[in-house]
C-alpha cells in the first residue's frame, strides 16, 4: 500500500508541476528546469520505497529488466495514472481562467522524439538505479530528472516532452494535448521503455 501511495504522490507531484509550469502564465523557458527538479526530488523521496518509477514507461521497462515483479505493474501503473488525474484536476483548478490550446505535433517526427527521449530516460534509470554496479550511489535522482530536463528542451518544441504516458494523460485532461494524439504518447513512451530494457541486458549480460 505504501509504495503505491508513493507512486500516486510522486506522479502527482511531476504532473502538477507540468501543468502550472507549462500554462500560462507559466514559467517559460525554465519549465523543463522546473519539471525535471520535481522529478528529481520525488525520486529521491521515493526511490527507498517504490524504486520512484512515476511513469508507466519506467515500470515497464524495470519490469522487463527483471526488478519489479509483474504482479505488481498493473497496481504501479494504476497509482501513477490515478496521480496524474488527480493533478490535472488540482492544476486545473489553480490556473482557472488561462487559455489553454492544445499542441499540434507532426505525428512522425513526435513519435520519434518522444521514443528516443523515453528510451533515455528508461535507460538512464535502469543504470542508475537497478544496475549492481551503481548500487548505493547518490546520484540516482539527479540523473534521472536532468534526464528529463535534456529532452524537455531538446525534444519539447517537437513533441511536448512528454516521455510519460501519465504526463500525457494528465495534459490532455487539461486540454494542453488533443484526445486524438494520445496514442502518439503511449505506443512512443511504451515503446521507449521496453526497448530501453533490451538494451540494458544488452549491456549488461551478468546483471
Amino acid at each position: 500500500m505504501r509504495t503505491m501511495l508513493i507512486e500516486g504522490i510522486g506522479t502527482f507531484f511531476l504532473v502538477l508541476v507540468v501543468g502550472l509550469t507549462v500554462i500560462a502564465p507559466g514559467a517559460g523557458m525554465m519549465a523543463p528546469l522546473a519539471i525535471g527538479a520535481a522529478l528529481m526530488v520525488m525520486v529521491y523521496a521515493g526511490g527507498h520505497i517504490s524504486g520512484a518509477h512515476y511513469n508507466p514507461a519506467v515500470t515497464l521497462a524495470v519490469w522487463l529488466r527483471g526488478k519489479c515483479p509483474a504482479k505488481d505493474v498493473p497496481a504501479y501503473m494504476g497509482a501513477q495514472l490515478a496521480g496524474a488525474v488527480l493533478a490535472a484536476v488540482a492544476a486545473g483548478w489553480l490556473t482557472q481562467g488561462s487559455a489553454v490550446a492544445p499542441m499540434e505535433p507532426a505525428v512522425l517526427p513526435a513519435l520519434l522524439a518522444e521514443l528516443l527521449f523515453t528510451f533515455a530516460l528508461a535507460f538512464v534509470v535502469l543504470n542508475v538505479a537497478t544496475a549492481k554496479k551503481t548500487a548505493g550511489n547518490s546520484y540516482f535522482g539527479l540523473a534521472i530528472g536532468f534526464t528529463v530536463t535534456a529532452g524537455a528542451y531538446a525534444a519539447g518544441p517537437i513533441s511536448g516532452g512528454v516521455f510519460n504516458p501519465a504526463v500525457a494523460v494528465g495534459l490532455t485532461l487539461l486540454g494542453l494535448s488533443a484526445a486524438g494524439d494520445l496514442w502518439i504518447f503511449l505506443a512512443a513512451n511504451l515503446a521507449g521503455g521496453a526497448l530501453a530494457a533490451l538494451a540494458f541486458r544488452a549491456v549488461n549480460p551478468r546483471d
